[in-house]
């Protein structure tokens, strides 16, 4: 990992420096933060959390006062990318300068890692976004994001559409795993979507995206019951998919939502999510969420239409040409 400018140093270190129980309190306050904020379990990242400071293999940096972990930030590198997979301030010590240091350090960081072009980072609880100075700003573009909810009461009200009709739709399997990433990089060529997170640009990016929400707990616990695939009758050919987590025990979440440009307009992204929805309310959960870029308002208007509602608006960030 590159070495931090000496703007920086005071307050800030490396967090390879630090074990899992020099975090313990930090880590319990941000799982407290994401259940108040979004009803979402943050205990299983935050064990893996643990577990790489531990190993010493969580690179990122340590926000101090005192001698005391007050804030942390880690990312990883892919490629050429790289990822921010978290940054946290107590709230205490949420001060905007003390935010804003932390999310600069590691984009120092990360821009002196040779060959990184762009950094992501799609979702951080950032206290004070309004009133920072968000770090290397001529190289930021920001997207609206918003979390949507629908709650458990309604999950099972919606009636059978049009989509039902012409399409089959079957349980998620991960033999159908390469098709998926195939329809997802076709489906999100020149969506906005794919600005935010480049994985969405090529198959083979498509494939770890796929991977990282089947396996990792970033997204929640992957939730078979409530995924599906639509497939035309005709041609065996997949036309959509609906991917789930439960980000809690009785919280469902809707990771991935995806048509075929061709099939768009039939019903079918209605339908794959009706029937996730279904497989929620077996499972009977309280409340079913998701997130959606602000920009695309014809998949906003099909949520909304199914009932669920903004929560919490939030941004996506993306550095990339310097």
């Amino acid at each position: 990992m590159a070495a931090l400018s000496d703007s920086y140093s005071p307050g800030l270190a490396d967090l390879r420096q630090f074990g899992g129980a020099e975090l313990e309190g930090l880590l319990e306050e941000e799982t407290r933060t994401w259940e108040d904020s979004l009803d979402w379990d943050f205990r299983p990242s935050a064990a893996l959390v643990r577990r790489f400071l531990d190993m010493q293999a969580l690179s990122g940096y340590a926000l101090l006062n005192g001698g005391r972990v007050v804030g942390y930030s880690y990312f990883v590198c892919e490629e050429r990318k790289g990822l921010i997979g978290d940054l946290y301030v107590l709230r205490d010590f949420a001060s905007p300068e003390n935010e804003s240091r932390l999310l600069a350090a590691v984009l120092d960081g990360l821009i002196r890692t040779p060959f990184v072009h762009r950094v992501e980072a799609q979702l951080m609880m950032l206290r004070n976004l309004g009133n920072m100075t968000v770090p290397q700003w001529r190289f930021l573009k920001i997207y609206a994001r918003h979390f949507l909810e629908l709650q458990g009461s309604r999950l099972d009200t919606l009636a059978p559409g049009k989509g039902a009709r012409s399409v089959m739709i079957d349980a998620w399997s991960e033999r159908r795993q390469d098709e998926a990433a195939a329809l997802i990089a076709a489906s999100y060529h020149g969506h906005v979507d794919s600005e935010i997170n480049d994985q969405y640009r090529s198959p083979a990016g498509a494939r770890r995206f796929l991977m990282n929400i089947v396996q990792y707990p970033g997204c929640g616990s992957f939730f078979q019951p409530a995924s599906f695939v639509a497939i035309d009758p005709r041609t065996g050919r997949l036309l959509g998919i609906c991917l789930t987590s439960l980000v809690a025990a009785d919280i469902g979440h809707i990771t991935q939502v995806c048509v075929s440009k061709a099939a768009r307009g039939t019903g079918i992204g209605y339908e794959l999510l009706r029937r996730s929805l279904l497989a929620f309310a077996r499972h009977k959960c309280l409340r079913v969420s998701l997130t959606v870029t602000g920009a695309n308002k014809s998949a906003i208007q099909l949520y909304e239409r199914m009932g669920f509602t903004k929560r919490r608006e939030f941004s996506a960030y993306v550095w990339e040409g310097f």
